[in-house]
C-alpha cells in the first residue's frame, strides 16, 4: 500500500485530472463523502492539469452518475496551481500522464504528495482511471466505480494511519 504524509488535520486532499470536469469532479465528492465516513476531517477540492475547461461545471455525464448515487457536483472546472502544492497534503492523480504533469510542475521544495487514485483500489492497484469524456453514460459509470473503491480504500487507510501510534 502506498504510505501516505502524516499531516495536522484537516487532511487537504486536491483531486486531478485532465480537465477536472469528469474525473476529479466524482473523485472530489467521493473522497469527501469517504473520508467523512471514516472520520477523517479533511478539505477535498479537485482541479486539471488543462486549462480548456476552466470556470465550467462538471460534464453533465458525471452530474448525472454522481446524482444516481446520491452525491451532487456543485464546484467549477479550475487549473492546478503552484500554490496547490504548498496548500494540499495529497495530490491523488487520476492517471499517470496527470501524474507526470504534476511533478512536472511541482516546485522543488514542495509540502504535497502525488499519488496515483487507483495506488488504493483494491481490484487494480497503480492502474490508471481513464478518460471517460469522449464515451457515453457507460463509461463514467465504470469510472465511478473504480473511484468509490479507491476513494473508500483511501479514506480507511487514512483513518488506520491516524489510529496507530
Amino acid at each position: 500500500m502506498t504510505e501516505l504524509p502524516r499531516t495536522e488535520l484537516p487532511l487537504r486532499v486536491l483531486a486531478l485530472c485532465l480537465g477536472n470536469i469528469c474525473r476529479s469532479p466524482l473523485a472530489e465528492a467521493l473522497l469527501r463523502r469517504e473520508l467523512a465516513a471514516a472520520g477523517v476531517d479533511a478539505v477535498v477540492d479537485s482541479a486539471g492539469t488543462g486549462e480548456w475547461h476552466v470556470g465550467r461545471p462538471a460534464d453533465p455525464r458525471s452530474r448525472e452518475v454522481a446524482h444516481r448515487h446520491g452525491l451532487e457536483l456543485e464546484g467549477r472546472a479550475r487549473q492546478l496551481s503552484r500554490a496547490d502544492f504548498e496548500r494540499q497534503d495529497v495530490i491523488l492523480a487520476m492517471d499517470a500522464q496527470n501524474a507526470a504533469e504534476a511533478r512536472r510542475l511541482s516546485p522543488p521544495a514542495a509540502h504535497a504528495r502525488v499519488i496515483l487514485m487507483r495506488d488504493f483500489d483494491p481490484l487494480a492497484p497503480g492502474a490508471d482511471v481513464p478518460d471517460p469524456y469522449t464515451g457515453g453514460l457507460g463509461g463514467f459509470e465504470e469510472v465511478y466505480g473504480m473511484l468509490e473503491r479507491s476513494a473508500r480504500s483511501f479514506a480507511q487507510a487514512v483513518a488506520a494511519q491516524r489510529s496507530a501510534p
